[in-house]
């Protein structure tokens, strides 16, 4: 064969190979209004920096390799506003995208090189599963299972997964096992699927209801956020990617500050309602504070009495932990416990300086959090906030008691720790501590309970806890935000590059 030859079949093999599941496929998914797995890549990367690997791979079974284009699973590299990032973007157009021996050897090509280069990579997971003919029997499974850091969490670099529409299987598991996920309105992520589920259990389950959006964004807090469209959830990814370094030995990203960040700081109180009771939304006051009024939360939807979310400060990028009163007073439960636990691992495991902004009644007592194990997810919370190796910077906006004073940064937990005149900090709330500590409800004696309230609303004023310095200052609001820029200057760990030890690089993504 000539040289010509070879390079004709080359160019053959290569246009067949790039078709993916073939024309009549492609279409319908156009006709369905769904990018295809080269599309979304598109629309990811930088025009024109796309590096293709694994062009010619197939299915292992030889008889069907001009049936498996790519065995399902693109794979490669590009840069994402000019930094490289790596792809893995399932083709639902070969064989549902299902797992196979080839594509789960592209897969693992990709997560080594993320972790070894130390460069992001992002999963579109939308598969039917693992390939059952493939998979059936001895013979089949034997061979998983071989590679026993498949499911190994290190956080060397980060990861973001994309659920874009089905997810079973590896979908699920690589979407899981990410820093963050978000879903396509629309999109099922679920072990397995309605089909499987209801042969093996009887259980006619709808899709939504078995592992919808609302599912994992409101209820399970396995997905960060959500979209309407693909091009949406594609640039969800990008925002998320440009807040987090390449890789775990990078300072997190510093942003141009925008033309009039902090703007409101002069009138921030006015956010703050008079009586200590009354609700108020905390999202005003932290993009009152933010670089640019803008944050991007994680997880809005779960444990919606705390907020976690990225923001930019004087131009660094910070994680923002916040209780909420808009929702339950900002008692915290045991979805809280799961939401900010979590957050902070992969704020620690990534270099991003946390500020806290408390204002909770404590935690929610009774049988369902005990049902749902909040003691142990209030320790889990603890024990991650005892290994945090980045600052943390504490404010105390209005109240904290019990041990919510401490799972919210007090004492040694924090490097900065301040109050605003309208914190009250104690071990409960005045009004049942007048019926724990003297036995008196209002009803019984009037006079005598508003005489203790206010004894024990004084002794609950900030200015006994800066006393002994367990407040480390009492700031003006209106200076929160230069008081933390300054903050953030001061105590980044410049010795050591602003990077962390990441003593929580192996944590559960999820437990």
């Amino acid at each position: 064969m000539s040289v010509d030859e070879k390079m004709k079949r080359f160019r053959e093999k290569q246009q067949h190979q790039l078709t993916m599941g073939g024309a009549e496929k492609l279409k319908l998914r156009r006709e369905a209004g769904k990018l295809n797995a080269r599309e979304r890549i598109d629309h990811l990367f930088d025009s024109g920096t796309f590096q293709e690997i694994g062009v010619f791979s197939h299915s292992s079974m030889l008889e069907e390799a001009e049936q498996t284009p790519g065995d399902g699973k693109i794979i490669g590299h590009g840069f994402v506003n000019g930094r490289p990032t790596g792809v893995v973007s399932c083709d639902m157009t070969v064989k549902g995208a299902s797992s196979a021996s080839t594509n789960m050897k592209k897969i693992e090509y990709m997560r080594a090189w993320s972790c070894e280069r130390g460069k992001p990579l992002v999963f579109f997971n939308e598969s039917t599963g693992a390939r059952m003919p493939d998979s059936m029997g001895a013979w089949g499974m034997s061979q998983a299972g071989q590679n026993k850091l498949q499911y190994r969490r290190y956080r060397e670099a980060p990861w973001i997964a994309a659920l874009m529409g089905p997810s079973f299987g590896s979908g699920t598991w690589y979407s899981v096992i990410s820093d963050i996920a978000v879903m396509l309105k629309g999109a099922v992520m679920a072990v397995s699927s309605p089909k499987v589920t209801l042969l093996a259990t009887g259980e006619d389950t709808p899709w939504e209801e078995l592992g919808g959006w609302k599912l994992h964004y409101e209820n399970t807090g396995l997905v960060d956020a959500v979209a309407d469209t693909e091009e949406a959830c594609i640039e969800l990814v990008k925002k998320y990617l440009g807040f987090l370094p390449q890789n775990a030995n990078e300072p997190a990203p510093v942003h141009d500050i925008p033309a009039g960040s902090g703007k409101g700081m002069a009138d921030i109180l006015d956010w703050l309602p008079e009586k200590s009771n009354r609700a108020y939304d905390m999202l005003k006051i932290i993009n009152t504070i933010a670089d640019g009024g803008q944050i991007l939360e994680l997880k809005a939807k779960f444990g919606r009495q705390c907020i976690t979310a990225f923001a930019g400060l004087g131009g660094r990028t910070v994680g923002i932990i916040a209780n909420n009163p808009y929702f339950m007073a900002g008692a915290l439960d045991a979805d809280c416990c799961d939401k900010i636990t979590s957050f902070i691992v992969l704020c620690d495991s990534y270099n991003i300086p946390i500020v806290m902004l408390v204002d909770t009644p404590g935690f929610l007592v009774g049988k369902a959090g005990e049902y749902k194990k909040v003691t142990g997810k209030i320790i889990n919370w603890m024990n991650a906030l005892s290994l945090v190796t980045v600052p943390i910077f504490t404010v105390i906006i209005r109240k904290t008691f019990g041990q919510a004073f401490l799972n919210m940064g007090a004492g040694k937990y924090s490097t900065v720790i301040v109050a605003w005149p309208t914190a009250q900090i104690s071990f409960m709330s005045p009004e049942p501590g007048i019926n724990v500590l003297f036995n008196l409800k209002q009803e019984d004696d009037p006079e005598k309970f508003e005489a203790l309230m206010q004894k024990l609303n004084k002794n609950s004023e900030p200015w006994i806890g800066a006393g002994n310095f367990g407040l480390h200052d009492i700031i003006d609001p209106r200076e929160t935000r230069n008081f933390l820029i300054k903050m953030l200057e001061i105590h980044c760990n410049r010795p050591k590059g602003h990077v962390g030890k990441h003593l929580m690089h192996n944590w559960p993504t999820s437990y």
